[in-house]
């Protein structure tokens, strides 16, 4: 058989493939770089506790209301801020499913 029998014609193969990868990674990129401006704020014990996390999952601030300090013991406190960081990274980790999750179907997931 002659080389490339069954190719499309122009050459397609790597050549088209490798751009459409180049131009999916530099969405990705792009949109990782937004993610990590973003912010969603979780909380717990009825606000008490705040906790906010870019979307690329760094905790950027943890607010204690200074009245839960007072009442408060230290393993509800602990037991307190666990629930709001695991809640602002599960809303983090949604919002990166929400933003790049278009762009996977483009990967064949």
């Amino acid at each position: 058989m002659a080389k490339g029998y069954g190719r499309p014609p122009g050459g397609g193969g790597m050549g088209g493939g490798m751009g459409g990868l180049r131009k999916l990674q530099e969405q990705m990129e792009t949109i990782q770089a937004q993610l990590a401006l973003e912010t969603v704020t979780a909380t717990a014990g009825g606000g008490a506790i705040k906790v906010t996390v870019t979307g690329d999952q760094h905790i950027t601030a943890v607010e204690i209301d200074p009245e839960l300090l007072k009442d408060a013991d230290a393993e509800m406190l602990q037991d307190l801020v666990l629930t709001a960081v695991n809640l602002g990274l599960d809303q983090s980790r949604a919002l990166q499913q929400e933003r790049l999750g278009p762009l996977a179907g483009g990967l064949g997931f």
